[in-house]
């Protein structure tokens, strides 16, 4: 009986770990793409503004994948990848477009399983 108990435990134990590490954040993921045709259309940006994002997005690929890949200083490299993104996005969009595009930008993060404190 007290076999069974220490592998029900063991077992559940494994089960835990094993649901917990699939659940921890990674950059990893970031495949450095990022569809400015569709952003461009849903936060309606003028012609000009979609020039600017484009080179914002490309700019914000290149600075993510750095980070991403870098062993040294990643979260700092992350933090500043993404609040320049935020900084220059400010500059180019209106108060409502840059209140979509956060939103946008803070799902993809989450869903992307990167967290930047």
């Amino acid at each position: 009986m007290k076999r069974f108990g220490l592998t029900l435990v063991a077992a559940f134990c494994v089960t835990v770990l094993t649901f917990a590490a699939g659940n921890q954040p990674t950059t990893e993921k970031w495949e450095g793409r990022i569809n400015v045709e569709k952003l461009s259309r849903f936060l309606k940006l003028t012609d000009k503004q979609e020039q600017e994002v484009a080179n914002i997005c490309e700019y914000f690929s290149e600075q993510m994948q750095r980070a991403t890949s870098s062993k040294k200083d990643q979260e700092k490299m992350l933090h500043n990848a993404i609040y320049g993104n935020l900084k220059l996005m400010k500059q180019t969009l209106n108060e409502k477009q840059y209140a979509e595009y956060t939103k946008v930008l803070n799902a993809t993060l989450q869903n992307k399983g990167i967290v930047v404190k």
